[in-house]
């Protein structure tokens, strides 16, 4: 199987920092591109009769703060290697927009970090890495925290 290209999906966390950097190094090493990708939910407010959706304006801002922190991960990554990133943000549920973004892109990988739920938690709600892990159509690594 040959690596071109690599999706890491990034929530600024630790274990997704962990995530980008073993990404950033198998990119390096295959000569595959690397494509960041931040989903974040939909801007709104809970109400006790409802969700109301914020303005448009303040999606834009949620997406403008978005890419800018995916600018400053990019330069981190990139930071004395010579391989191609990209960035993209998503709106929505996490698990679903990873699984879409990485049949955009044609992903032959995704590295992702996992994440704290644990215990009941886990068993009740599941977690985006397993969701992906269960559902992508190519291979998944995931990245203990700590690494």
């Amino acid at each position: 199987m040959q690596v071109r290209q690599i999706l890491v999906p990034v929530d600024f966390s630790d274990s997704a920092q962990a995530a980008l950097q073993w990404a950033a190094e198998l990119a390096e090493r295959y000569g595959a591109k690397l494509e960041m990708l931040h989903v974040y939910p939909v801007p709104g407010y809970v109400l006790p009769d409802g969700f109301v959706m914020a303005s448009p304006e303040a999606h834009r801002d949620v997406d403008a703060r978005a890419r800018a922190r995916l600018q400053q991960w990019l330069e981190m990554a990139g930071r004395n290697r010579t391989i191609t990133i990209g960035c993209a943000t998503a709106c929505g549920q996490p698990a679903a927009e990873i699984l879409r973004r990485a049949d955009d892109v044609h992903a032959d990988l995704i590295v992702m970090g996992a994440h704290g739920l644990s215990g009941l938690a886990l068993f009740l709600m599941g977690s985006n890495t397993d969701r992906v892990v269960r559902h992508a159509k190519v291979p998944v690594l995931v990245v203990p925290r700590g690494m």
